[in-house]
């Protein structure tokens, strides 16, 4: 049962994050909404930031588990996009709280899967030293996690997903030629 009333708070909680801002939502207002007492909100949350961080790990983790082995960028990107625009006054409201780190944790955490994910498939015959997949790890992660932030930070249009194609589909080639250039910079 208090498995019940945990997804009872998230669920309130996460419809409450799509009608107002964060700063207006208090632990009185989730357990009015979930018809329970504060004490059983206490005992699954030490409060709502840690409720948040562990709602956005979920999806994180549920996204990473959805996609163990990541054959294109695309696919994931559209996935977190799709997540994030079907939830976009959530996001916003979290964006434009204090709580931002979280959603950029969460972000970047996805960020880091899908790259390391891709590369370690894509690239699994290659032989590239650790060091240097690091590096191109850190570097593909980040341009993602600009374009999503940027994105973010535009006010989320509809739009954006043909940009975001058309930046994906320049990029196309890049990782595999990183990737060469490693191994010929690790040949000399």
């Amino acid at each position: 049962m208090p498995n019940f009333t945990k997804q009872a708070i998230k669920a309130s909680f996460w419809k409450l994050l799509n009608q107002q801002p964060l700063s207006q939502i208090s632990v009185r207002t989730i357990v009015e909404d979930c018809g329970i007492n504060r004490n059983s909100f206490y005992y699954h949350f030490q409060d709502i930031p840690s409720m948040i961080e562990e709602m956005i790990m979920d999806e994180a983790n549920a996204l990473i588990e959805k996609y163990p082995n990541i054959n294109s960028i695309d696919e994931m990107v559209e996935t977190a996009f799709r997540f994030t625009q079907e939830n976009k006054r959530a996001i916003a409201h979290i964006c434009n709280s204090v709580k931002r780190n979280i959603y950029e944790q969460y972000l970047m955490r996805i960020c880091e899967h899908v790259v390391r994910s891709y590369f370690e498939t894509t690239f699994k015959e290659e032989k590239i030293n650790p060091s240097d997949l690091e590096t191109i790890v850190l570097f593909t992660k980040c341009e993602l996690f600009g374009l999503f932030v940027n994105w973010v930070n535009s006010g989320m249009p509809d739009s954006a997903m043909n940009k975001l194609k058309e930046l994906l589909s320049l990029c196309d080639g890049l990782a595999a030629d990183m990737v060469s250039r490693i191994k010929i910079d690790s040949s000399n």
